[in-house]
């Protein structure tokens, strides 16, 4: 396999954080050597989360075996992934800002049609479904655990007791109308065809289809990340890639 020399388009900020987790990682298990570096080892994760190359590639730029390419990826993933916010770390920065704003993403998998329950009929093809809580700008504060394509976004939220977190700390939520019936503090557009709702319905929904308009911000950030565009790994392990994904966007916003 040919080598070359690239760049990726991350934050160096990034890189020095999850370097910085690493090694404390290898002082607490008294390891003594490794194939890599803790620096190195970061910059390996990065390469595979921005760019999703796939650990053949991985492992012949950085001069280790396929194998030991994996599992350097996933120790390093799932370090992140526990220092992901919880719903309720979310709520507790949400009850600072003015409203929040909660949206569904399609993360698309490689599955074939006999995964049903992965098949999600709204985008027809197959996916993970993942919740975003973002604040009044769009930015990112909470991802949720992924589900089988086929939830629908109402569904989700209430499997993760989003709207009843919010509820309970009183915050305002924009949604869209994948939401009806949601209930609790969340706020839908006016329900119905556009040349059937009053001047004020349309005026209402033109307002709040401005205010949503930045949750889009949120996406554009996960999908940042070329491995959440096509996943080929096992569904299980979709969610710690998320929350890694998710606790490296926090860093690097932090600095």
């Amino acid at each position: 396999m040919l080598v070359y020399p690239s760049g990726v388009d991350v934050s160096s900020s990034a890189l020095r954080f999850l370097s910085a987790k690493l090694r404390q990682r290898r002082r607490e298990h008294g390891t003594r050597w490794r194939r890599l570096s803790a620096g190195r080892q970061g910059l390996l994760t990065l390469v595979h989360l921005r760019n999703g190359h796939p650990y053949a590639q991985l492992a012949a730029g950085f001069g280790i075996g396929t194998t030991t390419a994996y599992r350097y990826v996933t120790e390093a993933v799932d370090i992140l992934a526990a220092l992901a916010p919880t719903l309720a770390d979310a709520v507790r920065t949400a009850s600072m800002k003015a409203f929040v704003l909660l949206d569904g993403t399609l993360l698309p998998i490689d599955r074939i049609a006999a995964d049903r329950p992965f098949y999600s009929g709204k985008h027809k093809r197959h996916g993970m479904n993942v919740q975003v809580l973002t604040d009044p700008f769009g930015r990112l504060l909470w991802a949720s655990p992924a589900l089988p394509g086929a939830f629908h976004d109402i569904r989700a939220a209430r499997e993760h007791g989003i709207i009843d977190a919010l509820a309970q700390a009183d915050i305002p939520c924009w949604a869209d109308k994948g939401y009806r019936g949601a209930g609790g503090t969340v706020r839908i557009p006016c329900w119905g065809r556009w040349e059937s709702l009053s001047a004020g319905q349309q005026a209402v929904n033109r307002s709040h289809a401005k205010i949503r308009a930045l949750v889009e911000q949120a996406m554009a950030t996960l999908k940042n990340w070329r491995l959440l565009r096509k996943l080929r790994c096992s569904t299980t392990r979709i969610t710690a890639l998320v929350q890694a994904v998710l606790t490296l966007h926090l860093a690097s916003s932090d600095r």
